[in-house]
């Protein structure tokens, strides 16, 4: 039996609102991200990886939030929350995967020399 003072998953619209004006600004920490040389400071030859890895982070959040509250995966059942972990978790060694690939690409060098 659940005990929390919301035990029919209705929230009230003041939280919706909230929400989105946090993904509003977590979209515009986006824009300003991508204006951020970061690459300045890099030696030469290295990709732009900061701005990269900074707007993963700030898409990741948003997509947590989105999840959690749009999607009312906070008020879903166990079972429900044990599916969405088990797709993040094989979504994130598809893409570990992937990247392993194309950062081992150059290591052997262009076949037949």
């Amino acid at each position: 039996m659940r005990t929390d003072t919301n035990p029919h998953g209705v929230d009230p619209v003041r939280m919706y609102v909230s929400i989105f004006g946090g993904l509003m600004a977590l979209t515009a920490l986006t824009v300003g991200v991508s204006f951020i040389d970061f690459a300045h400071h890099l030696p030469s030859g290295w990709l732009n990886v900061y701005n990269d890895a900074a707007a993963m982070a700030i898409a990741l959040s948003k997509a947590l939030l989105v999840v959690t509250f749009f999607m009312h995966v906070r008020h879903a059942t166990r079972l429900t929350k044990i599916v969405i972990a088990g797709s993040m978790t094989f979504f994130l060694f598809l893409f570990a995967f992937t990247l392993a690939d194309y950062f081992s690409r150059g290591w052997l060098g262009p076949p037949g020399k």
